[in-house]
């Protein structure tokens, strides 16, 4: 017995199953990464804007100057401490400096010498320092305040964000890049019925391709 071929009414049926799957994982995906994207898609537009035009977006930096003395426990222990290396500062020193500055020291490598040691506190939109004298204990504190445009310009740029700011830029990129393809296969099942989907997807390619080739030395 032979097993009966699928009529064309059959083949057509099939294909439109299929069709409309697709469509609806495609329709799932774009949504669900939309949703994920929507927020940090604005922050990395508007952010895109700002880091285009530094000259004409300009903020006057605040710049706080503080100065201490360590107890005198302290400036003892300092001698039993290294004098060279980039170990970050012990506990108790840091949880006094802490307090005495009202941040967080956390534990950063610091700069050690036989004079001094030195510590910087890096920062999305801001620069911190501090130097301590070995010998007598003066602490010389430096805080710039760039405001908050520099602040998301620097979460844009990934610049002194540390591990957790780096991973969710990672995870972003991949639901941009879902959003993306999705949207290209939409695209794609809806461009026979509007005629100008491909040229208009050409143009976006063109254009900075020709501006790159062309105006760009």
């Amino acid at each position: 017995m032979h097993s009966e071929k699928p009529t064309p009414t059959q083949q057509t049926s099939q294909q439109k199953k299929r069709r409309a799957f697709w469509m609806r994982q495609m329709i799932q995906w774009h949504w669900i990464s939309s949703a994920i994207c929507l927020v940090g898609m604005l922050l990395f537009t508007i952010t895109g804007i700002t880091l285009n035009h530094p000259t004409e977006i300009t903020v006057e930096p605040e710049i706080t100057n503080l100065s201490a003395e360590l107890p005198e426990n302290l400036v003892k222990s300092l001698k039993s401490m290294p004098i060279a290396g980039d170990d970050p500062l012990p506990a108790q020193l840091s949880q006094w400096l802490g307090k005495q500055f009202k941040r967080s020291i956390g534990s950063r490598p610091a700069e050690w010498s036989e004079e001094e040691i030195y510590l910087s506190m890096q920062g999305p939109g801001s620069d911190a320092w501090l130097a301590i004298d070995r010998t007598s204990g003066f602490v010389e504190y430096e805080h710039t305040n760039r405001g908050w445009i520099s602040y998301f310009n620097d979460l844009h740029k990934g610049r002194n964000t540390g591990v957790t700011w780096k991973w969710f830029i990672d995870v972003f990129a991949i639901a941009t890049l879902v959003f993306c393809i999705t949207g290209l296969f939409l695209l794609y099942f809806h461009a026979r019925h509007r005629r100008m989907t491909w040229p208009l997807v050409t143009l976006g390619l063109i254009i900075p391709l020709l501006l790159a080739m062309l105006l760009i030395h």
